[in-house]
């Protein structure tokens, strides 16, 4: 058994499928590698997500250590932007290997 963050998994996959599983987790991560991005700039990324969905798939990613969310209130308007943090980039190979196997899975189909 594996815990992390009080959850527990029954192996090290679940725990990390559980960290980085479901359809807009890795792709938040993806386009996050190298460079830092507002929200808006992420919704830009991925038209098709929605509001609502980003916003939890992001909280869910800082809660977990993944991302950071760094707020500037120096002057307005608000801003908000999004980066990895060290542990977050230690899943880059990991998201790298999955974005590039669908350009290989592309590339297979006949």
């Amino acid at each position: 058994m594996y815990t992390f963050k009080g959850k527990e998994y029954p192996c090290c996959a679940s725990l990390t499928m559980g960290i980085i599983g479901g359809k807009w987790k890795t792709v938040i991560m993806f386009h996050l590698i190298d460079t830092t991005l507002r929200y808006n700039e992420l919704r830009k990324e991925m038209p098709t997500v929605t509001e609502r969905t980003l916003s939890l798939q992001l909280k869910t990613l800082e809660e977990d250590g993944i991302v950071k969310r760094k707020v500037y209130t120096s002057k307005p308007p608000l801003k908000v932007e999004y980066s990895l943090t060290d542990f977050g980039k230690t899943l880059i190979p990991v998201v790298q290997s999955i974005a590039d196997w669908g350009v290989y899975a592309v590339s297979e189909q006949k």
